[in-house]
């Protein structure tokens, strides 16, 4: 797909992965719309990349509606590219040593990593349904949703977080396969060790620890690695219905 004047709505987009995505996007000549909780986020995203920014929930389907009308608003059409970046990451085991069962925090991870992407997936392909074809292919639009290395390598603690990235990886080739008769591409990447808000924090000793057990390159993922591929994944039409590992070829240890 041509990102032209294209218009693209990148979920979680205030921070790391959605941000680098959302500038990748723009430098190819999309107009970009940053949705994050972190609405101050958003719009200095935004601001930086001459986008529209607007506050949602992905786990609440009225909040996501509203951010796609608010976007139809400003660019008077519905996004053809969807990129779901927005997600939390916890740590928990299945019997912690309180005794303290972490259920309601396997549920709000499930809420917003699974329920999340497939609310945004639902309301992006339900709009892009009603767009016409921009190609002799027929193609409408592309969805790209992230998992995680986790889904297949989770480590203890990750029981709720692997288990909300194997739901997002499961749900690409079904989603895929019904949406095809729409022209719309559904894509997931899974990705390894990468530079987030969630190792920014640790100290120095940690993440070399991390950097060591990556194969090569061995470091930490950058955003804008992440955001080139879900680049290629919009212009390279053959790209549908898969699960992409971008990991550096590292596998998750036990712990």
């Amino acid at each position: 797909m041509d990102l032209t004047d294209t218009i693209a709505l990148i979920t979680g987009a205030g921070s790391g992965l959605g941000a680098a995505t959302a500038r990748q996007l723009a430098a190819g000549g999309c107009r970009v719309a940053v949705l994050d909780r972190d609405e101050a986020a958003a719009q200095a995203v935004a601001t930086g990349i001459g986008g529209i920014a607007a506050a949602a929930d992905v786990a609440d389907t009225a909040s996501v509606a509203a951010a796609f009308d608010a976007v139809e608003a400003a660019f008077g059409a519905a996004p053809r590219i969807v990129v779901n970046c927005a997600g939390i990451g916890t740590a928990a085991r299945i019997l912690p040593r309180d005794g303290v069962l972490p259920i309601d925090a396997f549920e709000r991870t499930l809420r917003v990593n699974l329920l999340g992407t497939y609310i945004v997936l639902s309301h992006g392909a339900q709009r892009m349904a009603a767009l016409p074809t921009v190609d002799a292919d027929g193609a409408r639009g592309v969805i790209v949703n992230t998992a995680s290395v986790a889904y297949q390598d989770g480590q203890i603690g990750q029981a709720a977080y692997a288990a909300s990235k194997g739901g997002v990886a499961a749900l690409t080739l079904p989603a895929a396969r019904e949406l095809a008769r729409l022209g719309i591409r559904v894509v997931t990447i899974a990705p390894g060790l990468f530079e987030t808000a969630m190792t920014a924090g640790l100290p120095d000793e940690a993440r070399a620890s991390i950097a060591a057990a990556i194969p090569f390159p061995s470091r930490l993922g950058a955003p804008e690695e992440y955001a080139a591929l879900a680049r290629h994944i919009v212009e390279n039409q053959m790209l549908n219905g898969s699960v992409i590992r971008l990991d550096a070829a590292v596998r998750l240890q036990p712990r």
